[in-house]
């Protein structure tokens, strides 16, 4: 893999057998260097806790209707979670509860089913690391898995992603979901992440997943820091040759760089910041971006795209 920081970021240079995905039968060009630069990810949370935006779509039908708005704004993914994955910390304090399996399927299932018949246009991303509701979402219509805790868990969801052609999202993150820590002492924040990264990504090939996308985890178990540090390094997680997703909006992270770590600006504050550290992971090679704010973020990149273009 050439070096991407020092030569401008172009579609041609990525292996399109790694980096165009098919998603059940669907292409998703995810090679560096397109026009829009990213595709956008809306984040839809069937949960009662999660931190930004938890209770707002408990109802089923509030939260198609959420989904189908995202999709008109421009989210090419709806990204359908039934479990809170808050870490632990001085900031979210014991983090989120766990959820039974069943209790997370009757959360995601009417959610997705009811997505694929509203907006079948859109791609949908179930976010789990559940084997069991991995599976149901598959077979309810999802196109994508996304394991937020790596395969480190239930490594056999990845056989489960195999067996019905969806692409495989692996996290960094550290502990089990429910109690991950908000901090955690790196030798090399970039490099292990990128070690345990590449441990995933072992897994899942093992397992016969084709396509897997690479997510560095910003905010499980990061300092700021450590966190602005890996959105500035997202072009050296392309040597794994596999796309980027970063999930940055309203993260604590973005509240205590417009505030401070003690007293960080609101969550309901932080969408140009947001945007902002989303735009330079873009720079630096990411190709999905998971937001709650799908149309700002949809205009940042349509904007940015078109300067990038004229060279």
């Amino acid at each position: 893999m050439p070096d991407v920081a020092a030569d401008p970021l172009r579609p041609e240079r990525f292996d399109a057998d790694r980096f165009v995905l098919d998603c059940r039968g669907r292409a998703l060009d995810c090679r560096p260097g397109q026009p829009m630069g990213a595709h956008v990810m809306g984040i839809l949370n069937v949960t009662p806790d999660s931190f930004s935006d938890g209770g707002q779509f408990l109802d089923a039908d509030d939260a198609v209707a959420r989904a189908a708005a995202m999709h008109d704004e421009g989210a090419t993914i709806i990204d359908v979670g039934g479990e809170s994955t808050r870490p632990a910390g001085s900031v979210y304090g014991e983090g989120a509860a766990q959820v039974a399996r069943e209790e997370e399927l009757d959360r995601v299932r009417p959610v997705i089913e009811g997505i694929v018949e509203r907006v079948p246009e859109a791609l949908i991303s179930v976010d789990t690391y559940k084997p069991a509701v991995a599976r149901a979402a598959l077979e309810a219509g999802a196109h994508i898995v996304n394991d937020i805790t790596g395969l480190r868990h239930y490594p056999e969801t990845a056989a489960i992603a195999a067996t019905y052609g969806a692409p495989l999202v692996v996290m960094h993150s550290l502990g089990r979901p429910g109690a991950m820590p908000h901090t955690h002492a790196y030798d090399d924040v970039t490099g292990d992440v990128k070690e345990s990264l590449e441990s995933s990504l072992s897994i899942a090939e093992a397992a016969g997943v084709p396509h897997i996308i690479t997510d560095p985890g910003f905010g499980f178990g990061k300092t700021t820091a450590e966190n602005l540090r890996l959105i500035n390094r997202v072009d050296a997680l392309l040597a794994l040759d596999r796309p980027v997703l970063v999930g940055i909006s309203r993260k604590s992270t973005i509240g205590a760089v417009l505030g401070t770590n003690d007293a960080p600006a609101p969550i309901g504050e932080r969408l140009y910041g947001s945007l902002g550290a989303t735009a330079v992971a873009v720079m630096r090679g990411a190709t999905i971006v998971r937001t709650h704010d799908v149309q700002p973020t949809v205009e940042m990149l349509r904007a940015m795209g078109a300067t990038l273009q004229e060279r």
